[in-house]
């Protein structure tokens, strides 16, 4: 991989600090996870409309970050919108792997003012891929409560890696480092940031305190696994019912042919009531055409076909252990459980269409919903989105 010696030129520059000024601030880290800033900035290169420099800058301050944010106007979003486009140019080929390395990178902490000072949420842009959006960057682990974010992220990293089918273990690789003490007057805290060592300083030298055990792994991904696994045993007893998924053979053998009764003979015929006369095929051709209709009008009634796209709030199925919202019907929505309903309502509003084969109206709708839903807290927020939904 070539990288632009311009960019890294003006990354030194960006993050060079006078030792007085290292006693105010956190010492940079933005190379300490090196091997995921160079995976992220292979496939950033391999299509990249917002000429964003280089993938380190996101994981710059905002101030440093904006330049090599090209034209990403908001540069607390470099980070989420480096991500966004990486994941994008790996799922068009099929790389799990970049997918993989694309969801940590949007996980891994960025550079603050201080130690224990928290870096800016990305507000001003929506992720484009539901698996970004899903994911937040670590915070300074000597910030308040930070540690215990940083689980929560982990963990949903781990389910969004699942998801796509890569090893959920590798969510542990956007851990961060030890916490710093908030009164080391030399900033140093337990960092690291060598930007020639490309397995990322903070693997090589053993620094990385990973957040998740395995144990805590296999319960936050439990959801998804089972999720796969029903989707699996739903594919299967349609084949062995014999139903239109099944080829012929499969049917024949069952016992589905003439010489098993289901001929005329056996009360399948027009006289059983099953021809136009009993109204099915005219019925089921009304329909047809009105859920057609339905489909090609934007103002026609919201139609979700058979998906519950309702949230729920409460003790969530997947080991969160406090309230916490998650999609109602988990075998379509395939999400673990989030604090923040937005994380939850777009994901649901950006999968109604290819999931549910939801009309344009239904996805209007959606959004409404999770703009209704934006800004409320707990059981309000869940009921507004449902109410909304009008299902």
């Amino acid at each position: 991989m070539k990288h632009s010696v311009l960019a890294f030129a003006l990354i030194g520059a960006v993050v060079a600090r006078p030792t007085a000024l290292l006693k105010k601030r956190e010492v940079p880290q933005e190379h300490s996870h090196r091997n995921i800033v160079l995976a992220t900035n292979d496939l950033l290169k391999l299509n990249n409309p917002d000429n964003i420099q280089d993938a380190v800058f996101g994981l710059l301050g905002a101030a440093a970050a904006a330049n090599g944010a090209g034209n990403i106007a908001d540069a607390d979003c470099l980070q989420q919108a480096t991500a966004d486009q990486a994941f994008s140019n790996a799922k068009e080929n099929d790389d799990v792997e970049g997918m993989t390395n694309a969801l940590i990178f949007r996980a891994l902490e960025r550079n603050t003012g201080k130690v224990g000072l928290a870096s800016v949420a990305c507000k001003s842009i929506v992720a484009v891929n539901p698996e970004i959006a899903a994911i937040q960057q670590h915070q300074d682990p000597a910030g308040e409560g930070a540690q215990a974010l940083n689980k929560d992220i982990a963990a949903e990293l781990a389910r969004q890696i699942a998801a796509i089918g890569g090893d959920e273990s590798r969510a542990n690789d956007a851990s961060t480092f030890q916490p710093g003490e908030l009164d080391d007057a030399t900033a140093a805290g337990n960092t690291c940031n060598e930007e020639n060592d490309n397995e990322g300083c903070i693997n090589s030298q053993n620094l990385r305190n990973d957040d998740l055990s395995d144990d805590e792994i296999a319960a936050a991904v439990a959801n998804v696994n089972q999720a796969d696994a029903n989707a699996d045993n739903k594919t299967n007893d349609n084949k062995a019912a014999g139903d239109k998924a099944g080829d012929k053979a499969g049917n024949k053998a069952a016992g589905n042919d003439k010489a098993a009764g289901n001929d005329k003979a056996a009360g399948n015929d027009k006289a059983a009531g099953n021809d136009k006369a009993a109204g099915n095929k005219a019925s089921a051709d009304k329909q047809a055409a009105a859920d057609e209709t339905a489909a090609g009008d934007d103002n026609a009634q919201a139609a979700f076909g058979d998906c519950d796209p309702t949230i729920a709030f409460g003790a969530p199925s997947d080991g969160r252990q406090e309230d916490a919202f998650e999609p109602t019907d988990l075998a379509t929505f395939n999400h673990g459980s989030a604090l923040n309903i937005g994380v939850i309502s777009n994901f649901i509003c950006s999968q109604v269409s290819n999931k549910c084969s939801a009309n344009a109206a239904a996805v209007d709708t959606c959004d409404q919903a999770a703009a209704a839903a934006s800004g409320l807290q707990g059981q309000q927020a869940a009921d507004a989105f449902n109410s909304a939904l009008g299902v």
